[in-house]
């Protein structure tokens, strides 16, 4: 025996499936005792009782440990055990009857007081004695494994757990025994062998365990799964550390939940949402479309994903939005989230966004951002090599894919995105397509889609005075319903031959309804026309509410206000399109929103942006304009009617003369529009810019890289149906060669062969998101705008900002044109000759007269607008300039935002050309004044999303002049100080002003944070 301690751990195995009949290797040491003493008396191998004992040990054994198939030997031979069991029995016997006495004497000597626990301690038996001894014929592979077993056989150290008694009364517990010699001074205990078939056995298993020679060709295979096996458990350990469950409410804290409640008025998800938030690709973080119809909820889905992806994964996040109109809608309604759960809240929408954004290290942060600042920003993550930070990218209304250039910049960004970040998940929330396993394989995502709505959906049609309700399985589509109860006059049916009044009069002002009308003129016409023949009894309604929404109208309008909405809000009804001011329409919007407005007369755009479901929706007409309506127009207006939690069911009907009838049977029953790729959109500027983009990012420094990029495009997808006359292929050897032609990019050699590279022009026209169309024409502007440029005005540097491609919706009038024009002073009218238009030319169009020398109309009508810009940043009313113009105010507005988007292109063009630097600091000056155009200190409250110009002005008469004062106002105190604001839009306000305030300070620091942290290179002795 060995003088060290030893331990064996009893390996215990199933034997259920074995075709031995003995069981004794699996007893304890006292059943094999009883074994023994019933094998001398009846010389059987096994008595009852022991096969009662084995049964009953029997079923803690698992057929799972049986590494043998039911066989104890490869031969399926029991002999050889069988033989070691009765050599071992022998021995056993010899043995016990030596010690017999010896037992007898010692026990005695104890009092009969303990057992001896010599039969409970267990050795390798006669296996002891090739303990020294070298294995000669075994395998490499399993001599390696005797040699990692042997040190561990010598140094088992570990007490077992059993319930023997020992001679000093301790009792060790479980099912491992120490085998232990001590010197003279320590108790001498006795070591029973351990049984020569588990040795026999515990030998199998470990060659069963060893592997074994086989083919190269097997061994390969298994070489190649153990491989996949091991990335994908180090997938499962990366996922299960990087996603932390944080809580119940799928896997956010349970404060989420509450907060979802508080700002939301939600408390119980939809079962689609459930069954979306638990999906597999969900859990896996893999890409995902899906898409339901309007108002089905799609937006509180991602909002919780992308929580989760702030508070759990600790990364950040992009949401992308279509409007800005919805981007500041979002920043406001999440700021609060964003305050409760500790990360920031950022808006990138027309001159707002910094690029790259701040790099923060103890907050993440939600970028939400329009499509054209998504692009940006990606583009300023991928240049600083931060990509890998933006955890999660979601897209809404994804279907805008197929959008002219919109679409286009779309695509560019998520092929961007999925071509460099191997971990940004892409979530797309999308109405349904016809082809959205074209969108699938673009973007790598799997897709859930459901028709579910919160309240049922009723679509009727109206052919002169009869409502037929709209059935596809019927043969015409079409199914009798009921016909009107008119009660017209001659005048009347004059005056309303569709039956609009009719109509609303069934649901108003009792619920709400919404009239989309194809032009913008017709809204308000159609608005005028119902309020001449409705009751007295409308008045009465919400009258102290519409008064005070006047008054608010008023305020917007320095004390002008619309007569058509002057008209129709006293009955409670508005019109809503793109020629109303942001005022105006945010105005419109809340007070249809609470219900003082129970009418709107509105545009299609009013289905594509904000949230304003109706009980009754009416399509005036099966046109936008003079374009026949589309499938998914439609689905989107019909998809506002039915108010979650208000009505019970929605109705829309359209209306419809006799000679629409085939058409709109076809728009009712067709399936859904394709969406296709928009990068070869108007002479493929989309291609263009993106191959311009990828050079100068340096994501692609050849021609077959570019094509090897492209093949993870839509295009690349659709190529069959898009690239009919060239390939795909084709398409960028052209588009790389036309880019070489500009000036843009150019062919360099090094050391790898010849290469990309971006020119001067080139960055600034990608980083300034600057058309390409343009960008040679306002490198030439801003050339000869440094020849002579005009110091003491605005004039000249509003010229320059002025968007080229609203130049065709202004034609002047010029008359008003030679007015504005002697009013400038000799210098600013020297600088409208230097550009190219002198006061000879404008007086002579004044007068009639022929002008023989061609004028450049670009340069002119540039001009003109540039003048409109001038006045309104020296006057700051919109409505008196709109006035003075003869421009409606919603253009003005529009020229407005445009311009001061355009001149922060233009800021980044010029900071990537030297010759440019005095207009860096001109046009930082000129970009705050154009972003707000108000009263200087009117602007630090005007930053806060969703506060326009009146409200600005209240809050500042009220004393809250500062982003510091609104950010710890009381919102409880600033309701009712402020008229018509409402305790909910008081809250978010302040959450917003105090998010922003947050932003602001966590820049700063972070600043300081990186002028006091050492350098990572300082030199060291």
């Amino acid at each position: 025996m060995n003088a060290e301690k030893q331990e064996i751990k009893v390996k215990r195995v199933a034997f259920r499936k074995r075709t031995r009949d003995s069981f004794k290797s699996h007893l304890p040491p006292a059943k094999k005792r009883e074994s023994r003493s019933l094998e001398r008396s009846s010389h059987i191998r096994l008595s009852s009782s022991t096969v009662a004992a084995a049964e009953a040990v029997q079923q803690y054994y698992s057929d799972n440990e049986d590494l043998f198939g039911g066989y104890d030997s490869i031969l399926n031979d029991s002999s050889l055990l069988a033989k070691l069991d009765y050599i071992e029995q022998t021995e056993r016997q010899d043995e016990l009857q030596c010690t017999g006495h010896t037992e007898h004497v010692d026990q005695s000597h104890a009092g009969g007081l303990f057992n001896s626990t010599r039969d409970d301690i267990l050795t390798d038996s006669i296996l002891d004695d090739l303990k020294g001894e070298p294995f000669q014929d075994l395998p490499a592979s399993q001599q390696e494994l005797q040699d990692l077993e042997n040190p561990k056989r010598d140094n088992w150290q570990e007490v077992v757990k059993t319930s023997t008694p020992l001679k000093n009364g301790e009792r060790t517990t479980g099912a491992e025994i120490i085998c232990e010699t001590g010197d003279k001074n320590e108790r001498k205990t006795g070591c029973v062998r351990r049984s020569v078939t588990a040795q026999v056995k515990r030998a199998m298993l470990c060659n069963a365990a060893a592997p074994c020679g086989v083919s190269r060709t097997v061994s390969l295979k298994e070489a190649v799964v153990s491989e996949e096996m091991s990335v994908a458990m180090q997938a499962m350990e990366t996922v299960s550390v990087e996603t932390t469950d944080l809580g119940p409410f799928f896997g956010l804290p349970t404060k989420v939940k509450d907060l979802i409640h508080k700002v939301k008025g939600i408390t119980k998800l939809y079962d689609w949402q459930e069954t979306c938030l638990n999906l597999d690709c969900i859990q896996e973080r893999k890409n995902l479309i899906y898409s339901l119809p309007t108002s089905g909820g799609k937006t509180l889905v991602a909002e919780i994903l992308i929580l989760r992806e702030l508070l759990c994964r600790k990364k950040d996040c992009l949401f992308i939005l279509p409007y800005v109109s919805l981007v500041q809608e979002k920043v406001r309604g999440l700021a609060s989230f964003g305050l409760e759960l500790d990360f920031m809240v950022e808006e990138y929408a027309g001159s707002k966004g910094r690029f790259p954004p701040v790099k923060r290290r103890n907050k993440r942060s939600l970028y939400i951002a329009t499509i054209e600042k998504a692009h940006s920003l990606v583009n300023s993550l991928i240049e600083s090599s931060r990509l890998d930070v933006l955890g999660l990218v979601v897209v809404d209304e994804l279907h805008m894919l197929g959008d002219g250039s919109r679409g286009a910049i779309i695509e560019t960004t998520l092929a961007k995105v999925l071509y460099i970040s191997k971990t940004t998940q892409i979530i797309g929330m999308s109405a349904t397509l016809g082809n959205i396993k074209d969108i699938q394989a673009f973007l790598r995502a799997e897709n859930y889609s459901s028709d579910f709505r919160p309240v049922q959906l009723k679509e009727y049609v109206k052919v002169k005075d009869t409502i037929y309700e709209i059935d596809p399985k019927e043969e015409e589509c079409f199914r009798f319903s009921r016909v009107l109860n008119l009660k017209y006059s001659t005048t009347m049916q004059k005056m309303d031959p569709d039956h609009i009044i009719a109509l609303v009069a069934e649901v108003i002002p009792a619920h709400s309804c919404l009239v989309f009308c194809p032009t913008k003129k017709n809204c308000e016409n159609v608005a005028a026309m119902i309020c001449k023949y409705l009751k007295e009894e409308f008045l009465q309604n919400k009258e102290a509410e519409k008064a005070l929404l006047l008054r608010e109208l008023r305020s917007s309008g320095n004390d002008s206000v619309c007569p058509v909405l002057q008209k129709t809000v006293p009955y409670g009804l508005a019109y809503h399109h793109s020629g109303l001011t942001n005022e105006e329409r945010k105005l419109v919007e809340e007070a249809y929103a609470n219900g003082t407005l129970c009418l709107l007369t509105c545009t299609s755009t009013l289905a594509a942006g904000v949230n304003l479901p109706a009980r009754r929706v009416i399509l005036r007409s099966p046109y936008v304009a003079t374009d026949y309506l589309k499938r998914s127009q439609y689905k989107q207006m019909v998809g506002r009617a039915g108010r979650a939690g208000m009505d019970s069911v929605g109705e829309s009907i359209l209306i419809l003369q006799d000679k629409d009838k085939t058409m709109a049977k076809m728009l009712v029953s067709a399936p859904m529009e394709n969406c296709y790729s928009n990068l070869l959109h108007n002479d493929g500027k989309g291609i263009l810019s993106l191959i311009l983009s990828l050079i100068g990012l340096n994501i692609t420094k050849s021609l077959e890289e570019v094509r090897n990029f492209l093949c993870g495009t839509l295009l690349y997808v659709q190529e069959r149906q898009l690239c009919v006359e060239r390939s795909v292929w084709e398409a960028a050897g052209e588009c790389v060669a036309l880019l070489r032609e500009k000036g843009l990019i150019t062919l360099r050699a090094d050391a790898e062969g010849e290469c990309l590279q971006v020119t001067r022009l080139g960055k600034a026209t990608y980083k300034g998101s600057v058309d390409l169309t343009y960008s040679d024409m306002l490198y030439e502007d801003l050339s000869k705008g440094l020849e002579g440029l005009l110091l003491n005005s605005y004039l000249h540097l509003l010229y320059m900002v002025t968007p080229y491609d609203m130049i065709s919706q202004c034609k002047p009038d010029w008359m008003i044109y030679l007015r504005q024009f002697t009013l400038l002073s000799a210098a600013e009218q020297k600088m409208s000759a230097a550009v190219g238009v002198p006061e000879s030319f404008v007086a002579r169009k004044a007068a009639g007269q022929t002008v023989r020398k061609s004028m450049n109309t670009v340069v002119v009508r540039r001009l003109y607008m540039a003048l409109v810009l001038f006045a309104l940043l020296k006057e700051t009313n919109l409505w008196t300039v709109a006035e003075r113009f003869q421009l409606g105010r919603g253009f003005v507005q529009t020229l407005l935002s445009s311009s001061s988007a355009f001149c922060s292109c233009v800021l980044h063009f010029t900071e990537e050309l030297e010759e440019f630097w005095p207009f860096k600091a001109l046009l930082t000056e000129l970009l705050r004044r154009l972003s707000y155009c108000v009263q200087a200190e009117l602007i630090p409250l005007m930053e806060v999303a969703g506060v326009m110009e009146s409200r600005a002005k209240q809050l500042y008469s009220a004393g809250y002049k500062t982003l510091a004062h609104l950010a710890n106002a009381d919102p409880r105190v600033l309701a009712k100080t402020i008229e018509n604001l409402y305790q909910k839009q008081a809250n978010l306000i302040v959450a917003s002003a105090k998010m922003l305030l947050n932003e602001k300070a966590a820049a700063l620091q972070e600043e300081v944070d990186d002028l006091l942290t050492p350098p990572l290179d300082l030199p060291q002795i």
